[in-house]
């Protein structure tokens, strides 16, 4: 849970991911047009998500107890790929495209990661609390990562919020190889 903690302290809201596309592509399309064609990439990234959620869960479930955790690896390195990409101010359309791509196929892998570890991994009579659990971790993370990325936007540079959340991402997966290798030595 410590490492699904961290994912989700750098786990923005998507409208974050937006207003980035929507600042960069401005200054060459316009303040409307450049938000159409943020809206536009997330669009893409719902469907970069929906494709990807299934394969996913099959993938963790084809690798057995270990694959929820590295499903959720792969999720959350496909994020820091991302987050890091929005370190860039590139303002092509085509460049904009690949960190949204990624985010979807993250948040497709990690949110189905994330509950078929809870489905596998906690026990049976504690399952329940093990869901209400994720659903704490998630909320506050996601109140926490947006609150610090906006006041790091805000205060210095999106960039320096995009590090910011990069680093949790980085964190996140050093703590799922970590407990990916213990699950696998126990087994």
């Amino acid at each position: 849970m410590g490492a699904v903690a961290a994912f989700e302290v750098g786990n923005i809201a998507a409208t974050l991911l937006i207003l980035r596309a929507s600042d960069l592509l401005a200054p060459e399309h316009g303040s409307k047009t450049a938000t159409t064609i943020a809206l536009g990439l997330y669009t893409a990234y719902n469907v970069a998500a929906t494709i990807a959620s299934i394969p996913a869960g099959r993938l963790s479930d084809k690798l057995g107890t270990r694959g929820p955790v590295l499903v959720l690896a792969g999720g959350v390195a496909t994020f820091a790929i991302a987050y890091g990409l929005f370190t860039i101010n590139g303002t092509a359309i085509a460049f904009l495209a690949i960190p949204f791509l990624l985010a979807g196929a993250g948040i497709g892998a990690v949110e189905t990661a994330q509950h078929s570890a809870v489905a596998a991994l906690a026990p049976k009579d504690l399952r329940g609390s093990a869901f209400g659990t994720l659903a704490t971790i998630q909320s506050l993370g996601n109140l926490a990562a947006s609150g610090i990325a906006g006041i790091l936007w805000s205060a210095v540079s999106p960039t320096a919020a995009f590090t910011y959340l990069t680093a949790w991402m980085i964190l996140a997966l050093v703590g799922l190889l970590i407990a990916g290798t213990r699950r696998s030595q126990t087994l």
